[in-house]
């Protein structure tokens, strides 16, 4: 990348999330990743450094040990032209959805993360004769707390995800609930799993995007997008699964396009790959919570065929999601375990501020980070230390902060009378939790 030549015209908005938003180079396999801050949050060109090299160590030294090697891109900090930033951050402001423009770009450091577009590929030759398809999948959280810690009864009953579909259909950033449920997907059960996708496609939010050649083709920026077209998606497909049949159009076609993209994403789903270094950390405690979370849809239409138990058919170890799935599973605490032992810390460093360096709050995520890591024991000795390890080892569970598959920063059921008593009391539940996840989104 030659700084000196940066022209913002060859860079187009990609998408954002609530602390990144993403550029694409317009020919080249790449995207920049700048962060993100309230107007009235300064930061400075220092600290943004020091933030961006955070994420990209922490790739390193602790993300490709959870995950192997293969599915871990790191990137790098790159310094650009203020000019180019401030360009850039004018011309892509009007394909900024309305909802995520509460933070501004952060135009004054001029520091980025350069990635790889996995949205694109780099054998332009293969695009010219085929087209290059890359779908891009959010699959949240796959599991319901274990934790002794967790109170809220209904929380080891219906997962986090439709809890919070609830509520952000209340406040109004989607328009309706989703069918997709995470524990359906991580299920390992193909029934499910379809389903699940499906469910996706649906009402894909800002969970599901499907890429042609780098370009946007399914999914949408939020409440205000149009709804997602199947017939144009068809079109869009049809070539990569029936290039030559008697398939022409209409709903028959559609249906079957659909069917088979469902088909293909199941298979790579739960197809490993065994080369490169594997994850190498030992992982906590295997799945102890229910396997079924009480809002999803699938359940629920099983049920009313009186079928009374769903089949977890396990995920492959050498897949992705099963690799995921271990690490989420690191949340041994869930946030109301979590809570106190941030609050420990936090009083703490009010009394000495100069131990932060010293106990690694901000970095460097290190070997000797990582290390710390491995120690998963769960008796609660009383001590900062013992507070910052575990509640380390839970907070990369919970947030999981990789580079998505397009370098992107890296929410469902009818509303029947039986579960309207489920979708209120998560409503209750995500309101009066908020304030303590804001807080623990990092360490004091």
């Amino acid at each position: 990348m030659d700084k000196a030549k940066m022209d913002e015209n060859e860079w187009g908005y990609h998408g954002e999330g609530n602390k990144s938003l993403v550029v694409a180079h317009a020919q080249r396999c790449v995207v920049l990743r700048f962060l993100k801050f309230p107007p009235s949050r300064k930061k400075t060109s220092e600290e943004i450094f020091q933030h961006l090299q955070n994420i990209v160590d922490f790739g390193k030294n602790v993300m490709k040990e959870f995950l192997g090697e293969n599915y871990v891109h790191c990137g790098e900090v790159v310094q650009l032209p203020l000019d180019f930033v401030k360009q850039l951050c004018v011309k892509i402001q009007s394909e900024r959805p309305e909802s995520r423009c509460d933070k501004d770009l952060d135009t004054l450091s001029g520091y980025a993360l350069c990635l790889p577009n996995l949205a694109r590929l780099q054998t332009y030759h293969f695009a010219e004769h085929r087209p290059i398809l890359c779908v891009e999948i959010k699959p949240k959280c796959g599991f319901i707390p274990f934790s002794s810690d967790v109170t809220h009864e209904l929380k080891h009953k219906v997962c986090r995800y439709c809890m919070h579909q609830h509520l952000k259909v209340a406040t109004g950033k989607w328009k309706q609930i989703s069918r997709y449920c995470p524990l359906d997907l991580y299920s390992g059960n193909k029934q499910r799993m379809y389903f699940a996708l499906k469910s996706l496609l649906q009402e894909a939010q800002n969970n599901l995007k499907i890429f042609k050649n780098g370009e946007l083709i399914y999914g949408c920026k939020d409440a205000r997008s149009p709804a997602t077209d199947w017939s144009e998606l068809a079109h869009h497909l049809k070539p990569f699964f029936f290039p030559s049949n008697g398939l022409a159009s209409g709903p028959h076609c559609t249906r079957a396009v659909i069917r088979e993209l469902v088909r293909v994403l199941t298979r790579v789903l739960l197809s490993g790959s065994d080369k490169g270094r594997a994850g190498a950390l030992k992982l906590g405690p295997g799945a102890q919570g229910p396997c079924v979370c009480e809002a999803s849809a699938f359940s629920r239409s099983l049920h009313r065929q009186g079928s009374s138990s769903l089949e977890r058919s396990g995920l492959p170890k050498g897949c992705l999601l099963y690799r995921a799935l271990q690490v989420q599973m690191l949340d041994l605490l869930d946030i109301e375990g979590l809570y106190p032992l941030y609050r420990r810390v936090e009083q703490y460093l009010e009394q000495f501020p100069e131990q932060r360096k010293t106990l690694q709050v901000d970095g460097p995520y290190d070997e000797a980070f990582y290390q710390k890591l491995l120690d998963l024991s769960t008796e609660d000795d009383g001590t900062v230390a013992f507070a910052l390890r575990k509640g380390s080892t839970t907070m990369e569970g919970c947030t999981q902060p990789t580079q998505g598959t397009s370098g992107a920063p890296g929410s469902g059921d009818h509303r029947t009378p039986a579960t309207q008593h489920h979708s209120t009391k998560a409503g209750k539940y995500s309101r009066s939790n908020q304030y303590r996840e804001r807080n623990t989104d990092r360490w004091p």
